[in-house]
Parts: structure tokens; C-alpha cells; sequence
């Protein structure tokens, strides 16, 4: 990140999703970063998996790894607090770490999520079940998701749009950090078919349109195939040190977004992706 230039309006609190894991330390690091140079106030939240099967079983191992999980989350905190970071710190126990998250998001009015790509049970687990893509499809703001080791970057900003209001936020939101930290901000929508190209081509004009009025440095790339997989060339190609896209797409959250878009894009890339929301 660039400084102390804070690259999210009107942000006041964020919250950060955390296991305690190695998978979680990039998300921590940029939720951090984030936290100071903006600042804001920082909820770190965990998730014990549990359920009432486990409660009544094993109530000591239960204990034992809510003991565990709060020295994790108290670590965050400790970190926080060095930084000058108002932080808070929340353990939960529950069998759906998405709706405890999800909840807690919404309970305290945060701004942005900051989270991982995956967790102890690995990407595919994570990505394609119940925690990141669940959290991303029901969350009350924008997602911010890193994956493991990736920093964020904003010298080039890459916004995939597919010219729904959804693709539209994920620009407007691309072109509002582009200026704010003199990002070069690429362009980008795809087109699976002839019949989706013009479509396409004026998504990409539009948006241009939008970024030139704020005097933003950019480009557009109006690409044909798999868009997940377009997504995460045109973004290694062109450097980008985020991708923001939209919650939903024009097929809607299930077929788009945990489909064959945005689980390829967080499964096949390195980069950090915001999702944006739309208002």
C-alpha cells in the first residue's frame, strides 16, 4: 500500500477474519495496514467449528480450542494496538463460520471484511464451500480477500466488469482508489459469445468514460473466452496488484459468482481481490 494514503472513502471500521493460520496472515497484515493508514477502527473476528454433537461429546477439546483461537485473535489485537489501532476481538463458536462472520459484519456496521482465501481445510474446501464464496455472497459490504503471501498494491488497479450494476460498483469503486492513489487502472470485460460482444465493448467504454471524467490513468481490454480465466491473465500480464469485482453478475450469484468466475479467479490467482457492492 501507498503510504499513509488511506484508498477506501468513508471507511470507519473494518473487520478482519481470522484463524490464527499462516492462510490468515496476509489478510491480517493488509487489514492492519488498511486499519492505520485509514484510521479506522478493526474488529478481529474467529470462528470455533463446532456443533451441539461436539458441545455435549467433547466439552474440553471444545474449551481448549476457544482458549487456543483467543490467544490467536488477543496476538492480532497486541499487533494492533502497537500500530496505534483501536482494536477489537470477537470468539465465536459455531458450525457456519460464514453466517458468524457475516453477522458480526453486520452487528457492528463494518465497512469491509478482510479475509483469506482459505483455511485449515484447504482452498478447495474453503473457496467452493461455506466460508470466503458464502461470505462474499452474503456480506452487508465490500470483501476484501487475500491469498496466502500476496500483499495488496495499488500502482495497477485491474476492475472486471460485465456491464451490471454489480460490474458497475466494482468500477466506480476501482476508479475512486485509482485516483486517490494515482493507480493506472486497467479495464477489463469478456465476452463468452458473438452475441455478448457489444455488450461487452460498451461496458469497457463506459467505464473509460467514467475514469477519464476523474482524471484517472487508464485502459480497457475487451477479451473473449472463460472470463475467470481471461481475469487472471490480463491481471498477471498488466501487473495488478488488486482486482475489484462486483458481488453478483448478470446470471446472478450462484452460476457467476461461485461459478466459473470468481472461484477461478480465487483459486488460480495470486492477487487480492475487493469485492465491491452495490448501492
Amino acid at each position: 500500500m501507498n503510504g499513509r494514503t488511506c484508498p477506501i472513502e468513508k471507511m470507519k471500521k473494518l473487520l478482519v477474519a481470522t484463524d490464527g493460520t499462516e492462510a490468515s496472515q496476509g489478510a491480517v497484515a493488509a487489514a492492519l495496514e488498511l486499519a492505520k493508514n485509514c484510521s479506522v477502527e478493526m474488529l478481529a473476528v474467529a470462528v470455533v467449528l463446532t456443533n451441539p454433537e461436539d458441545e455435549n461429546a467433547v466439552p474440553f477439546v471444545i474449551a481448549q480450542a476457544e482458549k487456543d483461537m483467543e490467544q490467536r485473535v488477543n496476538a492480532v489485537k497486541a499487533m494492533a494496538e502497537e500500530a496505534g489501532i483501536d482494536c477489537g476481538v470477537i470468539v465465536k463458536r459455531g458450525d457456519d463460520p460464514y453466517w458468524e462472520i457475516v453477522n458480526e459484519a453486520k452487528k457492528n456496521k463494518a465497512d469491509m471484511i478482510v479475509m483469506g482465501t482459505h483455511g485449515r481445510r484447504g482452498i478447495k474446501r474453503f473457496v467452493m464451500g461455506s466460508v470466503t464464496a458464502s461470505v462474499i455472497g452474503h456480506a452487508p459490504c465490500q470483501v476484501l480477500v487475500i491469498p496466502a503471501h500476496a500483499k495488496v498494491d495499488f500502482g495497477t488497479i485491474l476492475a472486471a466488469t460485465d456491464g451490471s450494476k454489480h460490474g458497475d460498483a466494482a468500477v466506480k469503486e476501482a476508479i475512486a482508489i485509482a485516483k486517490v492513489c494515482s493507480s493506472l487502472l486497467v479495464v477489463v470485460s469478456v465476452a463468452s459469445s458473438d452475441d455478448e460482444a457489444p455488450a461487452t465493448k460498451e461496458s469497457v467504454k463506459q467505464a473509460l468514460v467514467l475514469a477519464d471524467k476523474e482524471k484517472v490513468e487508464k485502459e480497457g481490454m475487451v477479451l473473449r473466452g472463460n472470463a475467470g480465466e481471461a481475469i487472471v491473465e490480463a491481471a498477471e500480464q498488466k501487473g495488478a496488484g488488486l482486482i475489484v469485482m462486483g458481488s453478483h453478475g448478470r446470471t446472478g450469484l450462484m452460476n457467476l459468482f461461485m461459478g466459473s468466475v470468481t472461484e477461478y479467479v480465487l483459486s488460480h490467482g495470486n492477487i487480492p481481490i475487493l469485492v465491491a457492492t452495490a448501492r
